[in-house]
């Protein structure tokens, strides 16, 4: 894998320190290639960065909860999108595969799919909190707008675990904790990938993600920020989302080759959109390199384009939160400190090891 930027350092650390590593040397199901550290990002395997000790920390008492045995629990897991995206497939598979690895029956895991739509997302976890849940591990669509939600689950103290997405709300009060990426970094990482494809200089465009989530938000803002420092002779040309689709990516990057035919550069705020715009760009004539594509994921899909050649770079953001997710809870109602934030280190793919390590994307 390609070197890190410097200011990224991720660590192998201690939950005393308000830290967590899981399954750092866990082989995944397509690799043979143990975890280690966060340069190495292997296989599957979420590495924990370290944090500082002194941030946030929630206990099972302070939140006011009960202790339980997730062996006999009923857990409640909502996914935000359809999962025809790679990423939701892998994130779902993950929390499955883990709550069948620690003996929990189905019929003890609720599992719902708001298909992104909010309303049904919302609708969704507040019937299961209804049905007795005592753990939830949400996927959030959005941001914002689950007051309603906390209510609910706030007057039957049951903890809610965000992933990938984090919630607009008190840690500790609202909800338990986020697992998840530093997006803002991840935005930056693929400014300076860019930079370094483009020579610090040219046309990009933006294909943003869905509205109404942090994780554009915050992707967007890494990037700009990091292009303005890095290679202020870069200009972005085009800004437009994309819903995090691969059909819209490829419409809104005809509509872009068409107002913009000698765009340098294309950064993607999902894979999806990704292998849209290189649709797009094989339909307007373009070829392999004409249009520099940095995206961000880390799908087998998007890896390939690495290898094939379409793609320069791929940022990973790693969608597999089951081990990560429960090994939390665990420690949570077994009253140990929770950090506020656990965000994990995430590896890259370019050139230099996309073809040896296409396994190790999802």
């Amino acid at each position: 894998m390609s070197a890190m930027p410097g200011r990224w350092r991720p660590a192998v650390i201690t939950l005393g320190a308000a830290l967590l590593l899981v399954s750092a040397c866990a082989k995944s199901e397509d690799s043979d290639t143990p975890a280690a550290g966060g340069s190495n990002a292997s296989a599957g395997a979420q590495v924990v960065q370290s944090a500082d000790p002194a941030a946030k920390t929630c206990t099972l008492d302070q939140f006011g909860g009960k202790k339980i045995d997730l062996k006999t629990a009923k857990i409640g897991f909502s996914q935000s999108e359809k999962e025809a995206n790679p990423f939701r497939i892998a994130e779902t598979k993950s929390i499955k595969d883990e709550a069948a690895k620690l003996g929990i029956p189905s019929g003890n895991l609720q599992a719902t799919n708001a298909n992104s739509q909010f309303n049904k997302q919302i609708s969704d976890v507040e019937q299961m909190i209804d049905s007795g849940v005592q753990l939830l591990i949400i996927a959030p669509l959005n941001s914002d707008g689950w007051d309603s939600v906390f209510a609910k689950a706030s007057a039957k103290k049951v903890p809610i675990i965000t992933i990938d997405r984090k919630i607009n709300a008190t840690s500790c009060k609202d909800y338990l904790t986020f697992i998840g990426s530093d997006f803002e970094e991840q935005g930056k990482r693929a400014a300076d990938k860019m930079a370094a494809a483009l020579g610090n200089k040219g046309s990009v465009a933006i294909l943003l993600g869905a509205p109404g989530n942090n994780v554009t938000t915050l992707r967007t803002k890494g990037f700009k920020d990091q292009i303005a420092k890095v290679a202020p002779e870069i200009k972005i040309v085009f800004e437009q989302t994309g819903q995090f689709s691969r059909e819209e990516g490829q419409k809104v990057s005809e509509q872009l080759l068409q107002s913009n035919s000698d765009i340098n550069g294309i950064y993607a705020e999902n894979d999806e959109m990704a292998l849209g715009a290189e649709v797009a760009l094989k339909s307007a004539g373009k070829n392999k390199g004409d249009v520099k594509i940095v995206t961000i994921d880390g799908t087998k899909g998007a890896v390939q384009g690495i290898v094939d050649g379409w793609i320069y770079s791929v940022i990973e953001s790693n969608p597999r939160f089951g081990p990560l997710a429960f090994e939390t809870a665990t420690k949570f109602f077994n009253g140990e400190p929770i950090p506020e934030d656990i965000i994990i280190s995430d590896r890259e793919y370019d050139q230099s090891n996309a073809k040896s390590d296409l396994n190790s994307a999802y």
